[in-house]
């Protein structure tokens, strides 16, 4: 059977925004039972919203994916968030948080460059 394929997961991106959406939840299954309804949620969410995002605009008008792309931005800001959270807390080591921010340096960049 043919494989379906859609354009927006050509994007570099979107890729970049899955593989940080698999490193969060791997990161926040490790977060104590009762961040299960906070910030174990708040991060995966903000990270899944980055490609949701960035996938749901690409085949839209430019002035559209400009927003959704302004959205996705949000999303990154608020990841950065949850993980100096995270750390502040003792949930993720400083290694994590490192890995953690310089993957949403590349994506920041990523999307911005997009904008342009």
């Amino acid at each position: 059977m043919e494989e379906v394929h859609f354009n927006f997961e050509d994007l570099k991106v979107y890729q970049k925004a899955l593989g940080f959406t698999d490193f969060v939840y791997d990161l926040t299954s490790k977060f104590p039972a009762s961040e299960k309804y906070g910030l174990s949620s708040q991060f995966t969410r903000a990270a899944v919203s980055v490609a949701l995002n960035t996938a749901e605009g690409s085949g839209d008008s430019d002035p559209q994916f400009h927003r959704f792309l302004q959205i996705a931005e949000g999303s990154v800001r608020e990841c950065v968030t949850c993980s100096t959270i995270a750390y502040r807390r003792d949930y993720i080591t400083n290694e994590e948080n490192k890995k953690a921010r310089i993957a949403l340096l590349e994506l920041l960049k990523m999307i911005r460059s997009l904008q342009h």
